[in-house]
């Protein structure tokens, strides 16, 4: 966790590594992936990659696959000793963020808090047993709660299992009528709240912006002042650089890619 200051993080799905740091104009501390139940993600090279050229991995470790009462029960573990064994092999300190967006659309554990907080705890103490200590532990839901659903804090699996609290968010503009555009603030001020509670540096694992609806490169010039003043707590933010459900990319438009810039270089995400 850095003294001062935020992390600037990664998600390269517009590029390259070495194609998209040459366009922000640095590298990001943080490297954001994607790895399903079975994927072995402390043995990808891109993970060992990552801490040869001086980058955090951020772990993104989905359960697709997984029946919670099967981790539960115990009746993985063979899977989980196997992925604590490889990151304790790492031997150096990375984000890992089990299941996450757990009260929105993905539902692990079928939207039952005491399931997914069991199954939750129960990989956590493995990897605790054997001996995966330098893992850091980021517990990150959505930005939203699912309609009907239990709101966040529900799911939070106690202060001893999470090292970093976080939230995945995004500004989807007003591209479709049941979407509104999000200044950085608003999006986030209700569930900062709520884990700052906690008292534990957060992370921001997923975010952008659209273009459609307002100026995408004014919104990328309000996340550090913001920070800065309202959000203190948030201690590294990840950009999901694609263009996927919404255009994501940094490089939607001139004026964008320059705000990024800008914000890249900034010293407030360079501590």
């Amino acid at each position: 966790m850095p003294a001062h200051g935020a992390l600037l993080g990664h998600y390269y799905g517009a590029g390259s590594i070495a194609q998209t740091d040459a366009r922000i104009g640095r590298k990001p501390a943080v490297h954001l992936t994607y790895y399903s139940w079975l994927d072995d993600w402390a043995g990808s090279p891109t993970t060992r990659a990552d801490f040869a050229d001086g980058r955090i991995p951020l772990v993104n470790w989905e359960p697709f696959g997984a029946d919670f009462d099967d981790i539960v029960n115990g009746d993985l573990d063979a899977t989980i000793r196997q992925r604590a064994d490889g990151a304790r092999a790492l031997a150096k300190p990375f984000f890992l963020d089990f299941a996450a967006e757990m009260n929105e659309e993905e539902g692990w554990g079928g939207h039952d808090p005491k399931k997914y907080i069991a199954a939750y705890r129960h990989i956590h103490d493995i990897f605790v047993q054997r001996g995966a200590t330098n893992v850091v532990w980021a517990w990150c839901p959505n930005v939203t709660d699912s309609p009907e659903a239990p709101s966040a804090l529900a799911y939070y699996p106690g202060d001893q299992y999470v090292d970093w609290t976080g939230v995945d968010g995004y500004n989807w503009g007003t591209s479709d009528p049941d979407s509104q555009w999000q200044t950085f603030y608003d999006l986030f001020a209700d569930i900062y709240a709520k884990l700052a509670t906690k008292g534990k540096p957060i992370i921001i694992a997923e975010t952008a912006s659209d273009e459609t609806g307002g100026s995408k490169a004014a919104w990328i010039n309000d996340v550090i002042p913001t920070l800065m003043t309202k959000f203190p707590l948030i201690k590294a933010l990840v950009w999901f650089d694609v263009d996927k459900e919404r255009h994501w990319q940094i490089n939607s438009s001139p004026l964008s890619l320059t705000s990024y810039q800008r914000m890249a270089k900034d010293p407030y995400l360079n501590p």
